[in-house]
């Protein structure tokens, strides 16, 4: 199974390139990619952040911001309205991040 810090940093990347991907999009769209970019690369950033907690209590804080930023992910991934297999893969690798980080949550 690969390593959390490595899978969150390859999402990140997946969604950069998807996010590129996106051309010639209008205002509110380029708002909604905008959000987009900021939540699923802070999933990544913040497990970083959790793996160096200097307690339990902040390990969990962190992972509760890592589960609360792949939910956000997902929600403007299904604002965008976009049907291509891209779209489709990141919302299911973000659900499933956000069923591993409750999983360790709820340890």
């Amino acid at each position: 199974m690969e390593p959390l810090d490595e899978r969150t940093f390859r999402l990140s990347v997946e969604l950069k390139q998807y996010l590129n991907s996106l051309i010639n999009r209008n205002y509110i769209e380029k708002v909604l990619i905008n959000q987009l970019f900021r939540s699923g690369t802070s999933v990544g950033a913040n497990y970083i952040e959790a793996n160096e907690s200097t307690s339990k209590k902040d390990f969990i804080y962190r992972l509760k911001i890592c589960r609360k930023e792949a939910k956000e992910s997902v929600y403007w991934l299904r604002l965008l309205q976009d049907d291509s297999r891209a779209n489709k893969k990141l919302v299911n690798e973000y659900s499933e991040l956000v069923k591993i980080f409750s999983s360790i949550i709820h340890q």
